[in-house]
């Protein structure tokens, strides 16, 4: 295929990530991970089953980087998951030294590359990544509203007993417990939530979707979440490798667009072949700006502690 991306952590999310990439026949991928045998065998065994699949990408597991030189994307998983308890916050310090270790080796090998940053804490992490490359900030996304979303819109398929493709759906703000799910810009069939839920039953879901990953945290107990991780950054992924130019939540850099300044935070972008080609200001209701702006203090908090950390 004349597409390649490199998903870079072979755990559950990268996994996954790899897996939708190819039965989309979206590119062919290469999986890195430090972990003698674990991208090798992964790899095969997605080999394997694409004859039954039938898709025709190619797969190749690696514990270096060379194979993944020239990638279109490289998608960004590595890092340690949460445990019960642990909060996002709680990752920085252990997985800023590994995201800056592995986007070094990456970006000296595909220059030219989008980076797509999964690993918690998200907002944080795509500094790391920003700061470590050099690349310019439309080359650098955090995969956090299309997940975030997409659980607010499952929740509301769930409550009002509809197809989930008819609902729409939009968080902003950082990729923990200060974003900002919009029921105003949420819908069904193009009808708003706040026509169909009361307010009460609104604000049950907007709180479920805050703590959706907590929730599936405490369920595991011995893991996260990544079935709908890996679907939100190949949904990403496929926008840019199509240029299709799909408006789509994600953590952009922001220098000025909603009253921010030099922070990456969650906002509805255009995403293209080029990375994020558009940030796309919506009009807020006092409540909502002063929402995000308490989810961007929390940002400027673990950028702080980033600060400290080199």
């Amino acid at each position: 295929m004349d597409k390649k991306v490199t998903v870079i952590g072979a755990g559950n999310v990268g996994a996954t990530a790899a897996q939708r990439l190819a039965e989309k026949e979206l590119c062919d991928v290469v999986l890195v991970d430090i972990i003698e045998g674990v991208p090798q065998g992964k790899a095969l065994d997605l080999s394997e089953a694409a004859p039954i699949e039938k898709h025709d990408a190619h797969l190749t597991g690696t514990n270096g980087y060379d194979a993944s030189a020239g990638s279109n994307i490289v998608i960004i998983t590595a890092g340690i998951a949460r445990k019960p308890g642990m909060s996002r916050d709680d990752l920085i310090s252990t997985n800023a030294g590994i995201v800056k270790s592995v986007t070094q080796e990456a970006a000296k090998r595909s220059p030219e590359a989008v980076l797509i940053i999964v690993s918690n804490p998200l907002d944080a992490m795509c500094h790391v990544a920003f700061e470590t490359s050099g690349f310019a900030k439309e080359r650098i996304i955090g995969m956090a509203g299309v997940l975030d979303s997409a659980r607010f819109r499952a929740f509301i398929a769930m409550e009002l007993n509809v197809s989930v493709e008819n609902t729409h759906a939009f968080v902003l703000g950082g990729h923990g417990d200060t974003m900002v799910p919009l029921p105003r810009y949420s819908s069904v069939a193009g009808i708003p939530i706040t026509e169909l839920l009361s307010q009460d039953r609104i604000e049950a879901l907007v709180k479920r979707t805050r703590s959706g990953g907590a929730e599936i945290v405490g369920l595991l107990k011995t893991g996260s979440a990544y079935y709908a991780p890996a679907s939100a950054a190949v949904e990403m992924a496929e926008s840019i490798l199509k240029d299709k130019k799909k408006i789509l939540p994600c953590a952009a850099y922001l220098e000025g667009e909603y009253g921010i300044h030099d922070l990456f935070i969650g906002v509805p972008v255009k995403l293209g072949a080029k990375g994020v080609e558009e940030v796309i200001q919506i009009t807020l209701t006092d409540e909502e700006k002063a929402a995000l702006q308490k989810s961007a203090a929390a940002v400027e908090e673990l950028k702080a502690v980033l600060k400290k950390l080199v």
